[in-house]
């Protein structure tokens, strides 16, 4: 049985979930998300919540049981509050620019690396940190993580990019010969 799955997700003021066979549509505004669930569970909006069910007693189904209501949660609270991820720069020389939809980072390359901001996606910059935000937690995730994967933190200077709340385990440096 799935934790996860069994518990019911409240649909917040100003959003309005639909159910069109295994497609939830989850719409505030504008901004649609939707969630294609396979048929492997069964989807009931009522009273404010969305309860999804198992389709069968396999343990398969109960996987997706879990899997798809996590993604449904997230899709309402992306849309809710939206979701970041903060990044921080640290290095001699390293920086980040916003030019227009280009993030352009200057990492210790000899060429200043420019990054196309997704759609959906807003980056702004303050000193050293980089912000990533958006309604998709999936997207966020994955634009962090390349920018992250630009230049990774070296465990001897803790030079590179690193999520703000990461912990870079420094190493000892070489020790000289006497």
């Amino acid at each position: 049985m799935s934790r996860i799955g069994k518990k019911p997700i409240t649909i917040p003021a100003g959003i309005e979930v639909t159910v069109n066979g295994t497609l939830i549509s989850v719409k505030k505004g504008n901004n649609v998300s939707t969630v294609e669930t396979h048929g492997r569970v069964g989807i009931e909006v009522a009273n404010g919540q969305v309860i999804l069910t198992r389709n069968g007693d396999t343990k398969e189904s109960s996987a997706f049981w879990g899997t798809y209501r996590a993604l449904t949660a997230n899709a309402i609270n992306g849309l809710h509050e939206g979701f970041t991820k903060s990044l921080e720069i640290n290095g001699v020389g390293y920086r980040a620019t916003l030019k227009g939809d280009i993030l352009e980072l200057a990492l210790g390359y000899s060429h200043p690396i420019n990054y196309e901001i997704p759609k959906g996606l807003e980056i702004t910059v303050e000193k050293n940190i980089v912000s990533v935000k958006g309604a998709d937690k999936q997207q966020v995730g994955q634009a962090a993580a390349i920018i992250r994967g630009f230049r990774k933190p070296e465990p001897y200077k803790g030079k590179g990019v690193k999520y703000t709340d990461e912990k870079i385990i420094r190493k000892a440096g070489k020790t000289s010969k006497k």
